[in-house]
């Protein structure tokens, strides 16, 4: 890993178009060797969208390999790349000044789109934050990984094991929470809601967390921009009269938010994860083929 890290630094001295170009090759040859990833990505795809036939979907999940490849290796620009290059490349769209945004207590609430790093040093830019964090297996990237999310203000990060406690009272000390809420981590503090008509294990944190602070809920979303010219990062309207009291019917409108968004780009969305890996009781996996073994890589 430290030499996976050592490449990393290295490669960010690259211009960003040379970088992109290197990660969708490696992501194409990817898509070929992770049999298993690939039939995850797959399966997401066909759940998901049961209309769009079989070559579209290849088309959809060979173009995520690309773009998630690529996301990790422009990482590295994220963690070792100067304020100004950052600043440069990181293209913000705000729905109301960041000052403001962070003045009351505020929720973003971030997708799983593979540049949401970006997200991420889009707010540090501008303001401290807290955030759950899922401790990485290997110590090593762990210890980068935190450094990297962290170096331009100083971050708060939780376990999931803490549950939201600690977030509530980070909150309440005027920390905005960067909510990474759309991944499947079992059936507790969680309820069955449809994403793309599909039951799914989904959390219930954000209107929990929205009702408890009164915090006001932003959406973010972070794509690619064209031509290997860096990213953009929308900060969207805060949603009104948000949580309205009934947690499946706050947590779908949640889904039916990001299921907007990955229309709009369907191949960044992290469609590698096994988002339908908890099923309702009674029915079987949708993953069947694959070892149980297999890990998820989470953020």
């Amino acid at each position: 890993m430290r030499l996976a890290l050592f490449i990393m630094w290295l490669l960010h001295w690259l211009p960003l178009p040379l970088l992109g170009r290197l990660g969708e090759a490696l992501g194409s040859l990817l898509f070929k060797l992770l049999k298993r990833r690939r039939h995850i990505c797959l399966t997401n795809l066909r759940l998901c969208f049961p209309n769009m036939n079989e070559a579209e979907r290849v088309a959809v999940a060979h173009r995520h390999f690309q773009v998630y490849t690529r996301s990790v290796f422009e990482r590295g620009i994220l963690w070792w790349g100067s304020e100004r290059r950052l600043r440069r490349l990181i293209h913000v769209e705000y729905s109301m000044p960041m000052a403001e945004m962070v003045a009351t207590p505020t929720v973003f609430m971030c997708p799983h789109f593979v540049s949401l790093d970006v997200a991420g040093v889009a707010v540090m830019l501008e303001s401290s934050l807290c955030s759950i964090y899922t401790t990485q297996r290997n110590k090593v990237f762990d210890q980068a990984l935190r450094k990297g999310r962290s170096r331009f203000r100083p971050v708060k990060l939780f376990s999931r094991a803490e549950g939201v406690k600690p977030i509530i009272r980070a909150m309440k000390e005027n920390l905005p929470f960067f909510m990474l809420p759309d991944m499947d981590f079992g059936s507790k503090d969680a309820e069955f809601i449809p994403f793309f008509g599909v039951p799914a294990a989904t959390l219930t944190a954000l209107p929990r967390i929205a009702a408890a602070t009164h915090a006001k809920v932003i959406p973010v979303i972070a794509s690619i921009r064209p031509d290997y010219s860096g990213w953009n990062v929308k900060f969207d309207q805060a949603w009104e009269t948000y949580p309205e009291g009934d947690l499946q019917k706050d947590t779908r409108r949640m889904n039916a938010y990001i299921e907007h968004e990955i229309l709009k780009i369907m191949p960044e969305y992290f469609w590698t994860h096994r988002r339908f890996k908890t099923r309702p009781d009674g029915e079987t996996s949708v993953y069947s083929g694959l070892s149980k073994t297999f890990p998820d890589t989470r953020y």
